[in-house]
């Protein structure tokens, strides 16, 4: 699911510098790679998997070499050439650049929208009402300085916490799948849910939602691909094919009935024979992604910048036209 993509976890990021990273693949001087190798999700579609089995990936093979469920561990890969193109939450993309990691992201793939988003849920009879209540309050989330996070300084900060009240609303890490459960039984005040599990605990009921990141930033594409400098360099074409083929999948799922949709990925799930449980996609309704074919805008990397800058963390400056490309990206002219 999506929410496992925006997994940040703290971003140690080995001291990632340009004269260690960026391997392409590329057969050789002139010779651009047909073959890309990726990680996966379990259980899961990916778009560029998605994107292979609509046939929008022309004469591209894709390579699976795993599953990932953490973001910064798959762009890191990317930056270190064990894969040749990796996605995660858009401040692990600025913040993997800042430490040194020549990559550049090409496509969003994920976001929130009215249909996919992550809400912030108390229980029904929580004396919880306002950002000022959070105060003394442990929040739960799938890990620590990553989109969740965010969220919550976010809204706290523009509901007028200052830095010393934001440091006192305890940000806890507690696995999505017992979140609700941790909420029920009181462990925290207030859990992140978001697709199956927000759909699941909604449906039992007794939780209301105090706010979500679509409520604060309304409908924005979160995450993107990224390649290194010198692949997008050694492989200008496959790049292109790559990118226009995956955002014609993004267009194929916005345009297509959802049933039709989770039909295709149920499919593509059971046939590519990875043991895997493909029930929870029954619940898919959006891959959140805000502009036309994943088209990348500057706000969507710079609310991260500030929020990174805000926090101390961004050891040196960035500047948005390093960080992202539309070129490759036939959908976004």
């Amino acid at each position: 699911m999506t929410t496992t993509r925006r997994n940040f976890l703290g971003l140690a990021l080995l001291g990632l510098s340009a004269s260690t990273v960026g391997c392409s693949t590329a057969a050789g001087a002139g010779q651009e790679t047909k073959t890309l190798r990726y990680q996966g999700s379990v259980g899961d579609v990916t778009l560029p998997e998605l994107a292979a089995d609509l046939g929008h990936l022309g004469d591209l093979k894709l390579e699976w070499v795993g599953n990932t469920i953490s973001g910064p561990q798959d762009i890191q890969s990317a930056a270190t050439g064990q894969v040749d193109f990796g996605g995660a939450f858009n401040g692990a993309v600025v913040k993997l650049r800042a430490a040194g990691a020549p990559i550049r992201s090409v496509i969003g793939y994920y976001g929130s929208d009215e249909q996919a988003y992550s809400g912030f849920y108390v229980l029904d009879d929580s004396p919880i009402r306002t950002a000022r209540d959070l105060i003394g309050k442990k929040v739960g989330m799938n890990t620590l300085g990553a989109h969740h996070e965010a969220m919550l300084g976010i809204y706290l900060k523009r509901n007028g916490l200052s830095q010393d009240e934001i440091k006192k609303v305890e940000a806890t890490v507690v696995p999505p799948v017992n979140t609700e459960q941790s909420v029920r039984q009181k462990q925290i005040e207030v859990g992140v849910l978001g697709g199956i599990l927000r759909d699941k605990a909604l449906e039992k009921g007794g939780v209301r939602k105090l706010f979500s990141d679509y409520d604060l930033l309304g409908a924005f594409t979160a995450g993107t691909y990224v390649f290194t400098e010198k692949f997008l360099r050694d492989n200008p074409n496959t790049v292109r094919t790559f990118v226009s083929g995956v955002a014609k999948a993004i267009e194929w799922s916005r345009t297509t009935p959802r049933e039709q949709v989770i039909a295709r990925k149920v499919e593509i799930v059971g046939k590519r024979g990875r043991n895997e449980d493909s029930g929870a996609l029954k619940f898919w309704k959006s891959t959140g992604v805000a502009e036309k074919g994943g088209k990348i805008l500057d706000k969507e990397l710079q609310v991260w910048v500030d929020w990174l800058t805000d926090r101390g963390e961004l050891k040196s400056q960035v500047k948005l036209a390093d960080l992202y490309t539309n070129e490759y990206n036939e959908l976004a002219k």
